[in-house]
């Protein structure tokens, strides 16, 4: 079978470049899709097919009970998968295909449906986009950085290196996106229609079906249970015996870190839901000029691109924690500054855009690692195999993050009068949703991210811990 992973099936050793960059061209796949999703979904809803942003923010909170339970199902199947390609790669060969497909029809809301039925229409496949087809992509490429390698500093080192690819992504997505929507759309007054969307969609989604499988078939998972009848390998690295669902649920609880950790990952994607989508309507009705998308989301992205470069030297002399933890100092800088002074100047909101872009970074590449310390934490104190479901859970969370940010924004902009249909005719929205927009893009992102600092630097200590741990045995 081709493949370009590491030869080796030690999991203490090394991974190859190829190896490395193949786990984070994942990444880059799904975030891209992940990005339009987050950045243009909601304005597509309002914009294009003229839907009430109030009744939209429900459709996305509600379904994110669904997701939720999503996550804790495909974490255990996760765990009980036996396949050649291992518990992670084998779930991202069979859904990136419907993902594409799904992605696709979410953004094809048949325009002579009755107001009602496209709500339903709406509900329905938002929630197999992500409830299924994403969280069955998600869960099992966040856990295949515990199964690739048992070596700590590889494990963030490519945690990292995926963030760097995931930042990428949006990149892409931020220079691209809106170029494409005007080149494709057929009017003359707005880039919202829908042959806009069909056509850039499927351009996007064909490319990140081709990009996972690159991903797959260039990485090896090492990492095995002790209940894994490859286990008897003297190479592989025991990560603990397998346990029913509420055992495993009862020890994740249990370890307060990987508690920490979750809640701090909702934080953080809730946090970067709101100026994804700040971006594009920050632009739109405070600007006045969708010209200025580029740098204002690109300077929060190349910035979050160019720290993850150096982050790795920055956690083999400080440690993964204490990066994090700058990070969330960095990024809440930026938020303080922009609402503070962001009305100023260009270059004022291009440098607290950049403060913002380094304290996602500086967090973001630290965040899977310390996520695989936590588990190794609770397995080393428990026993139990908790890889699948722990993942699973960060991964809840971070899609409730984005979904509740979602929802939070969209009733918002509803409670503040924003009526999608004025642009059409010409008509500027009331000043209220310009203030709206502004808080949501600025204040409460900055409260989040300094309460979330606040509670990692007196009670998170994973990384101390476990080195006890591993010196006491």
């Amino acid at each position: 079978m081709f493949s370009l992973a590491s030869k080796h099936d030690d999991p203490n050793a090394k991974l190859a470049w190829s190896e490395r960059i193949g786990y984070g061209t994942g990444g880059f796949a799904f975030n891209m899709i992940n990005g339009i999703i987050g950045s243009f979904l909601t304005i597509y809803f309002t914009s294009t097919v003229g839907l009430n942003a109030g009744i939209i923010a429900t459709i996305f909170a509600v379904s994110k009970v669904f997701d939720g339970i999503s996550d804790v199902i495909v974490g255990r199947m996760v765990d009980r998968t036996k396949s050649k390609l291992g518990k992670g790669r084998s779930w991202l060969l069979r859904m990136c295909i419907p993902f594409a497909i799904t992605t696709m029809l979410l953004f094809f809301v048949p325009q002579n449906f009755p107001e009602m039925a496209q709500y339903v229409y709406i509900f329905l496949m938002y929630n197999i986009v992500n409830a299924i087809c994403l969280t069955g992509m998600l869960v099992p490429y966040y856990s295949m950085i515990s199964l690739l390698t048992a070596n700590p500093y590889e494990r963030g080192f490519i945690g990292n290196l995926q963030q760097i690819f995931q930042t990428l992504g949006n990149v892409v997505i931020n220079s691209t996106f809106v170029t494409l929507l005007g080149i494709f759309t057929d009017s003359t007054e707005t880039i919202y229609t829908q042959r806009a969307f069909t056509i850039t969609m499927l351009i996007y989604c064909i490319a990140m079906v081709v990009i996972t499988f690159f991903c797959v078939f260039s990485t090896k998972e090492r990492v095995h249970s002790t209940d894994d009848e490859n286990a008897n390998d003297q190479k592989a690295e025991n990560v603990g015996r397998e346990a029913g669902t509420w055992e495993t649920v009862k020890a994740l609880l249990q370890n307060k870190y990987w508690v920490i950790v979750t809640i701090a990952s909702f934080v953080v994607f809730f946090v970067v839901i709101m100026y994804a989508m700040g971006n594009v309507y920050y632009c739109q009705y405070v600007l006045y000029d969708m010209g200025q998308y580029g740098w204002v989301s690109n300077s929060i992205s190349i910035a979050q691109f160019a720290i993850m470069f150096v982050t790795p030297a920055f956690m083999k002399k400080f440690g993964k924690t204490a990066v994090y933890e700058a990070g969330m100092v960095v990024m809440g800088l930026g938020f303080l500054g922009f609402a503070v002074l962001g009305g100023s100047s260009t270059i004022v909101m291009i440098v607290c855009n950049v403060l913002k872009g380094c304290g996602v970074g500086m967090a973001g590449g630290m965040a899977l690692g310390m996520v695989a310390d936590t588990i190794t934490y609770g397995t080393k104190k428990t026993g139990i195999d908790t890889v699948g479901l722990g993942n699973a859970g960060v991964s809840a969370a971070q899609k409730i993050g984005l979904g509740l940010g979602t929802a939070v924004f969209g009733w918002v902009l509803n409670g503040a009068g924003y009526d999608g249909s004025l642009d059409a005719k010409g008509i500027a929205q009331p000043e209220s949703v310009s203030t709206a927009i502004n808080f949501m893009y600025n204040w409460l992102p900055f409260i989040m991210v300094i309460a979330m600092f606040v509670i990692m630097f007196i009670m998170y200590h994973c990384e101390r811990d476990l080195k006890k741990m591993e010196a006491a045995e």
